[in-house]
């Protein structure tokens, strides 16, 4: 770190990486059991005494802000309800993340609104990734325009903070039947790892899993072998995803995925309808299926606390 950055400070960063984040970004945070809390499956470290987590942060997806549909007639409304949770949840976030699918359509007025309703997220740094519907038919620029200042590439970056290393990737441009990161990405993976140690807790977050969840439905990121080959030697490694707009969670040795919920509309489970279209739920049980995530990272330990909210 920087000399001027205490590396104590829970939300310091490197001045590099504040230059490079000080603009919206973008990603959303996929972890825990409905109303409940739970641990990220990380080997090695007994839980700590209760005492003020190190960092704690938030999680938003899939806002669609431009939807229209039966399944949600008002997504501004919902969006604006889970905003205002954040905002509620007591303590200031150190950063939020947006996992993607800011807009429906991807157009100038949709950009700027969804913008302005997250300016806001009472937060030091709101950080986000480009979902499909972000990037439609331009590859991403009008996203970029809004949201990509200091990042690289396609929108891609990392960030060091509370001892904690984040990566936000983008695997939505270049489509065909699965997410795509590209040979660029991946160099960018392997790059940005290569001089950590390997007891850094390693936070990564896109919009398409990066793990085969239902690859009929494009659920997956066909080159996402490489990327994580280079964050195997971690002792944790977390990874939050948006896009299928349900919660799931899924390990594999020292990775854990969490796909998160959305504050839109449901989808339906893997395989549980033909396509995955916006679901229409009876009366009063909309909100239910729509949700927030608070996450929260205690020095010392290799365990992320992770907690799901309902909107209420």
């Amino acid at each position: 770190m920087s000399g001027d950055m205490d590396p104590r400070d829970p939300q310091a960063m490197t001045r590099r990486q504040l230059m490079r984040h000080s603009a919206w970004f973008g990603a959303a945070v996929g972890f825990a059991v409905a109303g409940g809390e739970v641990l990220s499956h990380v080997a090695g470290t007994a839980s700590a005494a209760p005492e003020r987590p190190t960092l704690r942060f938030a999680q938003i997806s899939d806002s669609h802000i431009g939807f229209t549909g039966a399944a949600n007639t008002d997504v501004t409304g919902t969006f604006t309800e889970a905003v205002d949770q954040v905002n509620s949840l007591g303590y200031t976030p150190d950063f939020v993340i947006h996992t993607g699918d800011l807009t429906h359509l991807a157009t100038p007025e949709q950009f700027d609104q969804v913008k302005q309703m997250m300016g806001g997220l009472r937060t030091p740094h709101v950080f986000t990734v480009p979902g499909e519907h972000d990037s439609s038919d331009d590859a991403g620029q009008r996203y970029r325009s809004a949201f990509g200042r200091g990042t690289r590439g396609d929108g891609w970056y990392s960030f060091d903070i509370a001892g904690v290393h984040v990566i936000g990737l983008v695997n939505t441009l270049n489509l065909q039947a699965l997410g795509h990161l590209g040979q660029d990405q991946l160099e960018f993976v392997r790059k940005d790892v290569a001089g950590l140690s390997s007891d850094t807790p390693i936070i990564v977050f896109s919009h398409i899993p990066l793990f085969a969840m239902y690859p009929q439905w494009g659920w997956g990121t066909d080159d996402a072998t490489e990327a994580l080959s280079y964050l195997r030697r971690f002792s944790s490694v977390t990874c939050l995803n948006g896009h299928v707009h349900q919660l799931f969670t899924k390990t594999e040795g020292n990775i854990t995925f969490y796909s998160g919920t959305t504050t839109a509309y449901p989808l339906p489970a893997p395989g549980g309808a033909p396509v995955p279209a916006p679901l229409t739920l009876p009366a009063g049980k909309l909100h239910a299926a729509l949700g927030i995530r608070e996450v929260s990272y205690q020095r010392g330990q290799r365990q992320l606390a992770i907690k799901e909210q309902p909107l209420r």
